[in-house]
């Protein structure tokens, strides 16, 4: 199949503009990459003390037979139930390891929060700065040096990114990412977010409230909206960094064993009976890759948060994007699922009707995705069209196999190319006099894109809340909320404003909210203009706004303005943001730890890194 004319022009531009920035990356790599292994290379006593902790047997092989040896980086916790699992992995790992003739080494663990914890509390204010100390943990464990590959441990929202970042930082190792899966479905999302708006209505009261979110996060593995968790194992699977299928196979399930047993003869590059040099991850993560992963975020409607994400895990990789980039491929790449929030199926109907294997296999077919990159797997790319069957003989070298995706089990959920929900991503770039944005339209109703209405100015997600129940927004509304960028508070997520907003759009009214915060990987309905970007706390335009002025979100024409004449505009001051928000002036659950950071901060088209 012919590559999609927009899809070639999109990755040229990408490649042109990066060529400097990647021709430097690449050239640090191959210099590393050039290097004796780490037991060799580096001191005895470097070398022994990196060997003490570990079993003879293995000493021997690291020292003597020069094996391969795998660094594990991990981000277990038992906070996370998406992370709960990975207790036992790196027993099961370095089990393989020894039975494949390699070792294993646990290298390190990184932090990794969740934030359906911390929504709506201080912690949120650490949220996405947790991504670039994810990857700065990663780059620690790493750093030991003594590793012939990886293999990373994690799911949740900045986790992925976070270990994506580190890794490509070390990108002369092969490298593939382990997944642990989602939990089994219970209350479906769209009821618990029916319960959210009336508990937000005051008709359902905390008990209640309670029951429906404990029935709805019940077990082990990620929440089942397809939220950035799941949309982080969306592009794991596009990107070739995992084993092929292994996104949402769930915690209990026995395939579960033995793929993450094949994760390791995969990074070893014994996935097949001809030996396989694994790419080291550095040279797979390219232009065409992050472009796949681009296509197929678009083509499923998944998170928003990956306009900052996936921006500072290229950046990583030598390779610059924009969101100019994501919106032109928008307008090309069709979408194939409805996974709530679009649609009413979560990610365990997903897989059952052909998951991220039917819409990768329909991507290439359809010349939407490069074909020819590289991946972990010997068949590239056109190996993760397919899902994984657990059987055969559980001694055998081989106790998976793999059968094709298609045909779609289920119309309701996954479509063909040929026939698909909607011939355009639903994501959107806004511009205008108050900056630059992006809105994700996939799922907000027809009539609901363009939303012209006076403006109701907030400084807090709270101060949003309160008007809400004392009945203040019982009209049309653009909702203003400002100094939610990463130098005001670190930009978290808005996500309790969803309820709100939603009952309101319910009873008939034209809203819709603009923010330089994020609105979660769960936004859905409610038209939000979001990231706008410059920030209220870097002098950005939201800071002039004022309550009455008429806003027009028009994601038809791709604009956000507030309609007053220029003179005005232009002559109208900023206000400051209010001391009482300033975190720098307070202290409380680590925050001020972060201050750094937010001052270092990039706008959040350039991923909002602190680290450059």
């Amino acid at each position: 199949m012919t590559l999609n004319h927009t899809v070639h022009q999109v990755t040229e531009r990408i490649r042109e503009r990066s060529r400097d920035l990647r021709g430097a990356y690449l050239h640090r790599l191959h210099a590393t990459r050039n290097r004796q292994r780490g037991s060799d290379r580096m001191g005895c006593a470097n070398v022994a003390h990196a060997v003490a902790g570990i079993p003879a047997n293995d000493k021997f092989r690291v020292v003597t037979e020069r094996a391969p040896n795998i660094g594990v980086v991990t981000a277990y916790n038992d906070m996370l139930s998406a992370h709960a699992p990975f207790q036992s992995y790196p027993d099961l790992i370095k089990h393989e390891a020894r039975r494949l003739g390699a070792t294993a080494q646990v290298a390190g663990g990184v932090p990794a929060m969740c934030d359906g914890v911390t929504q709506g509390t201080p912690g949120m204010e650490l949220s996405l700065f947790s991504r670039d100390v994810i990857a700065m943990g990663t780059a620690i464990a790493l750093t030991h040096d003594m590793f012939d590959a990886a293999l990373l441990l994690g799911i949740c929202d900045k986790i992925v990114p976070g270990l994506l970042i580190g890794a490509l930082h070390f990108g002369h190792l092969p490298t593939v990412f382990v997944p642990a899966g989602p939990m089994p479905s219970g209350l479906s999302n769209t009821a618990k977010s029916k319960v959210r708006e009336q508990a937000a209505q005051g008709l359902v009261g905390r008990e209640g409230l309670l029951e429906a979110e404990m029935k709805a996060y019940h077990a082990q593995g990620t929440c089942t909206f397809y939220g950035t968790a799941n949309s982080n194992q969306m592009l794991m699977e596009a990107m070739g960094l995992h084993v092929p299928g292994t996104a949402f196979i769930q915690p209990g399930d026995a395939t579960r064993e033995a793929l993450t047993r094949e994760a390791v003869r995969t990074v070893l590059g014994k996935a097949s009976d001809a030996p396989f040099e694994v790419p080291p991850i550095g040279l797979m993560v390219d232009e065409r890759v992050i472009v796949n992963a681009m296509v197929a975020l678009l083509a499923t409607g998944g998170s928003t948060n990956h306009l900052i994400h996936w921006v500072a895990v290229a950046r990583a990789a030598g390779i610059l994007i924009d969101w100019n980039d994501f919106a032109e491929l928008s307008e090309v790449v069709p979408l194939l699922s409805r996974v709530y929030p679009n649609g009413s199926a979560d990610v365990n109907e997903f897989q059952a009707a052909g998951g991220p294997g039917f819409v990768i296999g329909e991507l290439l077919g359809a010349g939407l995705m490069h074909d020819d990159v590289l991946c972990v797997r010997p068949g590239g790319i056109a190996e993760y069209a397919n899902v994984p069957v657990l059987g055969g003989d559980p001694s055998a070298e081989h106790v998976l196999r793999w059968e094709p995706a298609a045909p779609s089990k289920n119309e309701a959920v996954v479509r063909p190319a040929s026939a698909p929900f909607s011939a355009t991503g639903g994501l959107k770039l806004l511009e205008g006099n108050l900056g630059r944005s992006v809105i994700k339209v996939s799922s907000v109703p027809d009539d609901r894109h363009v939303v012209e209405a006076p403006a109701r100015v907030f400084d807090s997600q709270a101060a949003l809340q309160k008007a809400f129940s004392d009945g203040e927004l019982e009209r049309d509304v653009v909702c203003v909320v400002r100094w939610q960028g990463p130098q005001a508070n670190g930009m978290p997520e808005l996500h309790k404003l969803t309820p709100p907003l939603s009952v309101l759009q319910g009873k008939g009214f034209r809203v819709a909210l603009v923010t330089d915060g994020r609105m979660s990987g769960a936004s859905g309905k409610v038209p939000a203009a979001i990231h706008v970007s410059p920030e209220a706390a870097a002098g950005g335009p939201l800071a002039k706004v004022r309550d009455g002025d008429l806003v027009r979100l028009d994601s038809i024409a791709g604009t956000l303005a507030v309609l007053v004449p220029d003179d005005e505009w232009a002559a109208r001051e900023l206000a400051t943001m209010p001391d009482e928000l300033r975190t720098d002036n307070g202290f409380g659950l680590g925050r001020d730890l972060f201050a750094g950071m937010r001052r270092n901060a990039l706008a959040a088209e350039e991923g909002a890194c602190t680290w450059l």
